[in-house]
């Protein structure tokens, strides 16, 4: 099984991320995902790629967890929003 490299491109980024490489090269250069400019590529280590997915991941579980405000059901069932 071949090893998997430590550095990354925008597309194999992209791939690992599932998103565009468009989605990418704006996260990268925006500074939300780290990465170097090197001549005229990005390239992103795969640690931080992964890491990055793991905040994204917890930041919307807790955006999902939190109650949206609508007024419950009268008998106490939830809407569903």
């Amino acid at each position: 099984m071949p090893e998997e490299p430590e550095v990354l491109t925008a597309e194999e980024t992209a791939a690992l991320l599932r998103v565009s490489t468009k989605t990418v090269l704006a996260l990268a250069r925006s500074g939300s995902l780290p990465g170097e400019m090197i001549g005229c590529a990005w390239h992103v280590a795969r640690s931080d790629v992964l890491g990055f997915a793991r905040l994204t991941t917890a930041e919307e579980n807790e955006t999902d967890d939190q109650d949206c405000g609508a007024p419950s059901e009268p008998n106490g069932a939830e809407d569903g929003c």
